[in-house]
């Protein structure tokens, strides 16, 4: 019985993600999944990329969190329209939660949006929000075997962010090792190095998503 729920939640979850994909889609706006574990830094990390993109594209973020408007409040002071969600205990976010906040978004003038969803390496892998790409964060205080404990997640992603590299000279995480494993369950995966706070790695990063933003104007 268990087992059935569970399909049903699924199954509910992707039938709602197609519609999300298919507004996204009519709108040529390009969705992007921020998933990490807390404290990664995801929101510090939208910060730095608001700060470059918005000078040639219109964004917004949808802020996933089980409490508090603490990092919306951030996003919001980038000049990005910010539109918060709490999901009061769930470990993660779900279609029908990004589908009442398109509420209060006029996507026809917006040519990104980010969905922060909620700390956890886990539960998010398996709920579709019909973005277009699913990136990880994986930062350098967590440690390099995160790839290999929690495979799901990088196997889904488009692309692997590693974060706070400014600290590599004084921990011990192996690069090449985490890029390896991660890899080895996504052969594609695109990999990023950044420092979010100190503004190192953005360059490429950036570049990748404004190309990706406007190769979907293109094929929309």
């Amino acid at each position: 019985m268990q087992i059935q729920v569970v399909r049903k939640i699924l199954e509910d979850n992707e039938e709602t993600a197609k519609r999300l994909r298919d507004t996204f889609r009519d709108n040529s706006t390009l969705v992007l999944n921020l998933m990490s574990s807390p404290g990664a830094g995801k929101t510090s990390l939208l910060e730095a990329t608001l700060g470059v993109l918005q000078r040639s594209f219109h964004t917004a973020v949808i802020e996933g969190d089980i409490n508090t408007t603490r990092d919306a409040e951030r996003i919001a002071a980038t000049g990005a329209q910010t539109l918060q969600i709490n999901t009061d205990g769930a470990c993660h976010l779900d279609s029908s939660m990004v589908l009442q906040a398109l509420e209060h978004l006029d996507l026809s003038r917006l040519d990104l949006l980010f969905i922060e969803n909620v700390g956890n390496l886990v539960c998010p892998a398996a709920f579709e929000l019909g973005e277009d790409l699913t990136v990880t964060l994986l930062s350098v205080p967590e440690g390099d075997d995160k790839p290999e404990k929690y495979p799901a997640m990088f196997a889904k992603s488009h692309a692997l962010v590693l974060n706070k590299t400014d600290l590599l000279p004084y921990l011990s995480f192996d690069v090449e090792r985490a890029q390896k494993a991660a890899r080895a369950v996504n052969k594609d995966l695109e990999f990023f190095s950044v420092s979010a706070t100190q503004g190192e790695g953005l360059e490429n990063w950036t570049q990748w998503l404004g190309d990706r933003v406007r190769d979907k104007k293109k094929t929309d």
